[in-house]
């Protein structure tokens, strides 16, 4: 018993830092129709933001996070507002240039930060395992499955509880008609990409400690990512949650039982199938565009 509630905490930290991850890209592909490509690069510079903030200020890795939210987001906005706001309509464009943005993060950090590896500390607090009904489990695990859950409910508040969620769901419906009624489209789209950069960041920070921090690091995590997304439906966050944990469960089960490569070739064969039954995702939502 001790050995599957250890597996099954395993399997839900893996699925929160996808669900970070994912509810990021799903928000800027269900918002704007960007294929975003630099992603993962995001997650990437979420973690070197932890390090150089540790590295300079001594600061530890939970006070770090407003402030790398607001870095990632800030460098999601810039990218928004100085290349992709010119590429909306273009897809095959988006993926190309969010491609070379995230490029060109990657030989940035290797240009300031050097290629070598990197390594974030853990808090001490953290560190120690604690107690939860008889069963031993690592602090740091549960401390990144309650962050996810708070950054998934304040998401779910931003789009359905706020004038802000109001407006971006309305560009989405018709683009034309919204902004008949006011609503600048280009500054709704420039926050949405920020967030979701943002909450990238956030997952690249928490997963920081438990990796080598490196530039090309968050190439995997883009891809699993993009599976949650596509797998779940791309504008429902009912479905991002439940392939987050899917595929997360999966994944640590797998890698347990083989090794990681072996984990995430079968996970991604099974997902494959599963989009062959269900091209929409298991929770598609219909949505009316114009």
């Amino acid at each position: 018993m001790n050995a599957i509630a250890s597996q099954i905490s395993v399997g839900l930290s893996i699925a929160s830092i996808l669900l970070l991850i994912a509810l990021g890209l799903a928000i800027i592909y269900g918002t704007m129709g960007v294929i975003n490509l630099a992603h993962g690069d995001f997650v990437m510079l979420g973690a070197y933001s932890v390090w150089f903030l540790q590295k300079q200020f001594g600061m530890n890795l939970i006070t770090t996070l407003p402030f790398v939210f607001l870095i990632v987001g800030g460098v999601g906005w810039l990218a928004e507002r100085l290349l992709i706001r010119h590429l909306y309509q273009r897809p095959l464009d988006t993926i190309l240039a969010t491609w070379g943005i995230g490029v060109i993060l990657q030989q940035a950090i290797r240009l300031f930060a050097g290629a070598e590896l990197r390594y974030v500390k853990m808090p001490q607090f953290l560190i120690n395992p604690v107690h939860i009904f008889g069963y031993e489990d690592s602090a740091y695990r549960i401390f990144i499955f309650a962050l996810a859950i708070a950054l998934l409910v304040a998401t779910y508040l931003l789009i359905y509880r706020t004038e802000f969620g109001l407006r971006m769901r309305a560009i989405t419906q018709n683009r034309d008609v919204s902004r008949c009624f006011g609503i600048n489209a280009g500054r709704i789209y420039a926050l949405t990409f920020a967030y979701g950069a943002g909450l990238a960041g956030i997952a690249g920070a928490l997963v920081s400690p438990l990796k080598s921090v490196a530039p090309d690091m968050g190439t995997s995590y883009v891809v699993d990512a993009f599976l949650v997304v596509v797998l779940g439906g791309v504008q429902s966050l009912l479905g991002t949650v439940a392939s987050s944990y899917v595929i997360g469960q999966a994944d640590g089960v797998l890698a347990s039982l083989s090794d990681d490569t072996i984990a995430k070739a079968v996970v991604f064969l099974g997902v494959v199938v599963l989009i062959r039954l269900f091209p929409q995702g298991l929770f598609a939502m219909r949505v009316r565009r114009s």
